[in-house]
């Protein structure tokens, strides 16, 4: 039996998800997000917490496309890493990435090794039709324009690399 759970955020867990992304921010690791921004986005987080309830985790699935999600916001505390809780929550998020009927799942990450093991791979240019892409770049999310690798955002990827996968929908 684990030490953790993975459950769906609820707001009183915001709070706590901020808290664990602002060292994050102050290093340059994860973009920052306002209160209200989080607030808005709990339906899209899932947490870990550990057995006397308390947050080690989380993990956000934002829809990008009828076909198309992004993991974001993927924090594990520190003395909590290398115990399978960055793997349950990504394991959490492609469950309901199937469920919400996507069939792929983008990131933007420094932890190329943790979640090429998690079956992404490195992008090339990004692989959407011209209708869908004129679509995609009228959105102003942050993480529509890193998927579509524009410009404007170059100074924010800091260097992350940019992945994709392909979801088995039998599992």
């Amino acid at each position: 039996m684990s030490d953790f759970t993975v459950r769906r955020a609820r707001t009183a867990d915001i709070r706590g998800i901020q808290a664990m992304l602002e060292p994050y921010v102050q290093r340059r690791i994860l973009l920052g997000k306002d209160l209200v921004v989080l607030y808005e986005s709990t339906q899209q987080f899932v947490v870990a917490e550990d057995a006397h309830g308390h947050l080690i985790g989380c993990g956000a699935l934002h829809v990008m496309w009828e076909d198309l999600g992004e993991i974001r916001t993927l924090i594990v505390l520190d003395e909590w890493l290398h115990r399978g809780v960055g793997r349950a929550l990504v394991e959490r998020l492609e469950a309901d990435a199937r469920e919400m009927g996507l069939s792929r799942l983008f990131c933007l990450t420094f932890e190329v090794e943790f979640f090429e093991r998690r079956g992404f791979s490195p992008m090339g240019e990004v692989i959407v039709d011209p209708d869908v892409y004129s679509q995609l770049v009228r959105s102003p999310d942050e993480g529509v324009a890193e998927f579509l690798d524009l410009a404007h955002v170059k100074p924010n990827t800091l260097g992350n690399t940019r992945m994709l996968k392909v979801l088995d929908p039998g599992r």
